[in-house]
C-alpha cells in the first residue's frame, strides 16, 4: 500500500499498473495535475503476511486539490498474484 501511494505521489503509471490485478486493472491511470498527495495513514491491516494469499488494508490518504484539503478513506483488497502482492479493488469501508 505504501509503495502504491508513493507511486501516485510521483505519478508512476507503470508501477501502478504492474501492481494492479490484471482482472481489475484499467488500461491507463489518469492523473489530475491539480491534485497533490500529502500523507498516508494505515488504519488497519488484515492478513497479508508471508503465509497468506489475500489481505486488506484500510487507509486514509490526505491530499490537496486546487488548494482545497481532502482525504480518501478506503478499505482495499490485495491478493498474491504470480508471487507478488497486487491491488484488486476497494471494498466497503468497515464501520
Amino acid at each position: 500500500m505504501r509503495s502504491r501511494f508513493s507511486a501516485f505521489v510521483v505519478q508512476d503509471e507503470g508501477y501502478l499498473l504492474r501492481t494492479w490485478h490484471p482482472g481489475t486493472r484499467p488500461r491507463r491511470v489518469e492523473f489530475d495535475t491539480g491534485l497533490r498527495w500529502l500523507g498516508l495513514d494505515i488504519l488497519d491491516v488484515t492478513e497479508g503476511s508471508a503465509f497468506h494469499t489475500t489481505g486488506t488494508v484500510t487507509f486514509r490518504a490526505r491530499y490537496s486539490h486546487r488548494r482545497s484539503a481532502g482525504e480518501l478513506h478506503e478499505h482495499s483488497r490485495f491478493v498474491r498474484h504470480e508471487g507478488a502482492w497486487v491491488y484488486v479493488e476497494a471494498l466497503p469501508t468497515p464501520q
